[in-house]
């Protein structure tokens, strides 16, 4: 049950005090969706979140995604957000966990490449290969966990671009396009604004 998916989510946050989503009202997409949130924490990263059984499962990448097939990124599992997530763009208070800006950096909907498996299978076998239909990203990509254990939910993982017409060697994409595809503002704008 996704409330059940989301309780850790829940337990870190105190929403009385930060603007972040409590979760649970939104029912799952008729397209599952994925959302790539810019998050200027303690470090600068990506949390690349997808829709999996009513929740987003959530990764973080600290250098971001890419375009370049050749290009490995650590994708670090963090816990699964609630889908009224996928929309939040904001700054979360000092203090709290995940404290700095949040922008949503690209956000659409994907298809499951693997047709003999579940997402909920994939994710289970480690190896989770999605085509992304968004409004940066586009195109073929795998996710795939690096080692096994008794605790694979702690286990690092790669995001790795297919090769497919949309991979691209030559360009950056998150210095190429750094902006919101919400609101179009950048992370100064969003951390003003909230004043």
């Amino acid at each position: 049950m996704p409330e059940e998916k989301f309780r850790k989510y829940r337990e870190k946050r105190k929403f009385e005090e930060t603007p972040e989503p409590k979760g649970g009202k939104k029912k799952k997409s008729d397209k599952p969706i994925f959302v790539i949130q810019k998050h200027d924490a303690s470090n600068l990263h990506y949390d690349f979140r997808i829709e999996i059984e009513g929740v987003l499962a959530s990764w973080a990448i600290p250098k971001g995604p890419s375009l370049d097939p050749a290009k490995k990124r650590l994708a670090v599992p963090t816990e699964d957000h609630p889908l009224e997530y996928a929309d939040f763009e904001g700054v979360i208070p000092e203090g709290h966990y995940g404290a700095g800006i949040v922008m949503v950096w690209d956000i659409g909907h994907y298809k499951n490449l693997k047709s003999d498996k579940s997402m909920t299978e994939a994710w289970q076998a480690g190896r989770i290969e999605i085509e992304l239909f968004g409004k940066k990203m586009q195109g073929k990509y795998a996710l795939i966990r690096t080692k096994e254990s008794q605790k694979a939910e702690d286990q690092p993982w790669l995001l790795i671009k297919m090769k497919d017409e949309y991979a691209n060697t030559k360009s950056d994409i998150t210095k190429d396009k750094p902006k919101s595809v919400l609101t179009g503002r950048t992370l100064k704008q969003i951390k003003n604004e909230a004043k």
